[in-house]
């Protein structure tokens, strides 16, 4: 019979990546990971970004995302992987998406939607590398054609996990 010992892997700033435990499973670090929603509906201003107020955690492994500043702030460096949506109605013959911002400017720009009375869903999907200490991650959204409300919870999300520690 042969005994496995527990062991402990870090990455170079000194924080756990992952442990093995005695079955040789590996049991993956306290990696940052959360999923938030909208409380309720969000009016967007025709042609401005307007950053959504995501205030409402399904979960938040790290406690890094902020539901008063609405800032998903990791503190692992690595690559994260990035969605957001929003559900919304407005004018037809307009349009709205929505937008990662990293560090207070646009980063990524997700699918653009013409609106419609029963509003479609603006996505964005993106791979991207966080420092682990001052970057920060917003999700923001734009109406071109006039105002416009997001739904609550079931069409609105942003979430992020660690894909890979750096």
């Amino acid at each position: 019979m042969s005994i496995l010992k527990v062991n402990t892997i870090q990455h170079a700033n000194g924080t756990e990546a992952m442990t093995i435990n005695s079955n040789g499973s590996v049991v993956p670090s306290k990696a940052p990971a959360f999923a938030a929603t909208l409380s309720s509906a969000v009016t967007l201003t025709a042609a401005t970004w307007i950053k959504l107020t995501f205030n409402t955690e399904a979960f938040d492994t790290n406690s890094n995302f902020d539901t008063s500043t609405y800032r998903f702030t990791p503190t692992v460096a690595g690559y994260y992987q990035v969605n957001g949506s929003l559900a919304a109605a407005g004018p037809t013959n307009s349009y709205f998406l929505v937008a990662i911002y990293k560090n207070g400017s646009a980063f990524k720009y997700g699918s653009n939607f013409a609106s419609v009375s029963a509003g479609p869903n603006s996505t964005i999907s993106a791979l991207i590398y966080m420092n682990g200490s001052t970057d920060y991650l917003e999700l923001y959204a734009n109406h071109a054609g006039g105002t416009t409300s997001g739904s609550g919870n079931l069409g609105s999300n942003f979430d992020a996990h660690l894909v890979r520690a750096v």
